[in-house]
């Protein structure tokens, strides 16, 4: 395939070479060669989306969202992998459920998915034996919420996650305080794992930061050489508490927080934006289930935030994106840039395209979407995985 006539992140007329599955050349005029080509004039190239953040129910919650849905609602969103988080029935806390759903992931073939297994296993807040016993191929353990409430747990957790190499994803909630005051309990966790971080010198990755303080906690331990990286969610950073009242953990902040992690994106703070994207149905979230749907939106929200409202460069969205998350995953040697040897996971957009985001119209089994009904810039057009197209607008 060739695809021709396509404007990069930096605005640069450029043509891409894929075959067998790689980016092959980049360049101006390239000869065909009898390749497929793909005219992507007017159309902005970037490399495909990567979420650190993400849910897709399987196992025991496929009513809500399963492999085949979840991996539709990221092609269409630009997604080509995505990180997956443990909260499943039965509690994702070993290598061989982890290789089922990601050999899942691979059959459907839209997106390749990382599995996470869970901290303690089974979420028992206590047991965590299972950690000695992982393979190399397994890196990232998360309690993904449910905070790890026990100080004593979390030391010995970050202890044998440096000696393993292993990365710790936080949800940082003290779940004691969290009912009467989630600000604080965030804040709280936050100052814990980074210190931890810090004393053990483990890798931390902390999930969907909401707050002002947390924020600013990761970016003085940064500061201090520790190994903590960041999230932020697309809808913590376009909604504030004032525009929308919509239950998610952590939930909507204030004005000033919103200030706050755009701040944080601006200085180096923000290592990538996840998504966060958990499906509902319609009964659960309306018993007060926590979370929304926000792969296929969260390019438009995120470019029409970040770069139409905030003047921020393109390049630092796609990095965001795409390289940031690719590095906090090991991917980086393969994916999240557009050069030649690379992986083709490409996504062509349409800066200047406003449209209207409809719920029911999503490709997610769920439509828990606050984002209905609002105008964004920035839709997909093309996704291409591995040089073949995953999703067309």
């Amino acid at each position: 395939m060739l695809i021709k006539n396509a404007r990069d992140a930096e605005g640069q007329v450029l043509d891409y070479l894929i075959a067998d599955g790689k980016i092959r050349a980049v360049g101006v005029d390239l000869p065909a060669h009898g390749q497929e080509v793909v005219d992507a004039a007017g159309l902005t190239v970037l490399p495909a989306f990567i979420d650190t953040h993400c849910h897709w129910r399987t196992p025991g919650f496929e009513y809500k969202e399963d492999i085949a849905t979840g991996s539709a609602a990221a092609a269409a969103g630009g997604y080509t992998f995505v990180n997956l988080m443990p909260n499943t029935r039965p509690v994702c806390s070993s290598a061989e459920q982890a290789r089922e759903v990601e050999e899942q992931a691979r059959a459907v073939g839209l997106c390749d998915a990382n599995q996470t297994v869970s901290i303690t296993k089974n979420f028992d807040g206590r047991t965590i034996d299972h950690l000695l016993d992982l393979p190399e191929d397994v890196r990232f353990i998360t309690e993904d919420g449910n905070g790890v409430m026990n100080n004593a747990t979390m030391a010995r957790v970050f202890a044998i996650a440096a000696e393993k190499g292993l990365t710790v994803m936080s949800h940082a909630e003290d779940r004691e305080i969290s009912p009467w005051d989630y600000r604080l309990a965030e804040n709280i966790e936050t100052v814990r794992n980074c210190h931890l971080a810090e004393y053990y010198g483990t890798r931390l990755h902390m999930c969907h930061v909401s707050t002002r303080e947390a924020v600013d906690m990761v970016r003085q331990s940064r500061r201090r050489g520790a190994l903590v990286t960041c999230e932020v969610t697309p809808h913590h950073l376009w909604f504030d508490d004032s525009r929308l009242q919509y239950r998610v953990n952590p939930p909507i902040r204030k004005a000033d927080d919103v200030a706050a992690l755009v701040e944080a994106v601006k200085d180096g703070t923000v290592s990538c934006i996840g998504t966060d994207h958990a499906p509902h149905s319609e009964e659960d979230k309306a018993k007060g289930a926590a979370g929304m749907v926000g792969l296929e939106t969260a390019f438009a929200v995120c470019y029409t935030k970040l770069c139409r409202m905030e003047g921020l460069p393109l390049e630092l969205l796609s990095f965001l994106m795409s390289a940031g998350p690719a590095q906090i995953l090991g991917l980086d040697d393969r994916k999240g840039r557009l050069v030649p040897g690379f992986d083709a996971d490409l996504v062509l957009v349409d800066l200047d395209r406003l449209f209207t985001v409809k719920a029911e119209e999503l490709h997610s089994k769920s439509k828990n979407c606050p984002y209905d009904g609002e105008h964004l810039y920035g839709k997909v057009m093309l996704t291409l995985k591995g040089g073949k197209v995953t999703y067309k607008a």
